[in-house]
């Protein structure tokens, strides 16, 4: 899959090495999951030491590789960033997926053609392109189902959609792997897997 950044996407070194220094320290040898999972966990976990405040709202953005200001974010904004230092850039994807098929997409928000500022921003379009483009896996409540890296979509209260990157830390008693998500307070690392239903399980991006 091509990858080619916009003008404000820059990956810091620093950053780059603090995802190889978790992806290499965080999974033990039996882990089942591969090396793009593994960074892609460390890349969520790095995402924890961001200060982002919760802001939903539109804003026009570069296309591709665009980004709303550092700061601000959604639970689709850490998804998106946790990709972008692995080379994927879930905007420019989504977009052109949407070009070619507007229609199989939710047509829910009054859009007659596709936006590239706000459609990889909504939890449902990132459901429909990783059950198009990656592999939909059985959502069930047997913790030994959920691996590092894989991403997971739930219902909130009210209906409200949310996902979350399944990474390779557990919970303290040692029976569920934790999520690395953003609901409200910023991105965190938490035992939250069966704490709403689950709406979707999938990976994304393994070569």
């Amino acid at each position: 899959m091509s990858f080619r950044p916009g003008r404000n996407l820059i990956v810091h070194r620093q950053t780059i090495v603090a995802i190889l220094a978790l992806s290499a320290s965080g999974v033990p040898a039996d882990e089942p999951a591969g090396a793009f999972a593994r960074s892609l966990s460390a890349a969520a976990i790095e995402r924890t030491f961001h200060r982002v405040v919760y802001d939903g709202s539109y804003r026009r953005i570069p296309y591709p590789g665009g980004d709303v200001p550092d700061g601000i974010g959604v639970c689709t904004d850490l998804v998106i960033r946790s990709y972008r230092p692995l080379g994927i850039d879930l905007q420019q994807v989504i977009h052109e997926d949407m070009l070619a098929n507007f229609q199989a997409y939710p047509q829910r928000w009054g859009l007659t053609a596709p936006d590239a500022n706000i459609d990889h921003r909504r939890v449902q379009n990132l459901q429909m392109f990783f059950s198009r483009h990656g592999i939909v896996l059985p959502v069930t409540d047997d913790a030994r189902n959920y691996l590092p890296g894989e991403l997971v979509t739930w219902r909130l209260p009210g209906g409200r959609p949310h996902i979350g990157i399944v990474v390779d830390r557990t919970s303290e008693d040692g029976q569920r792997p934790l999520i690395v998500h953003n609901l409200t307070s910023g991105p965190r690392l938490d035992d939250f897997l069966f704490r709403h239903p689950i709406t979707g399980h999938y990976r994304y991006g393994e070569p």
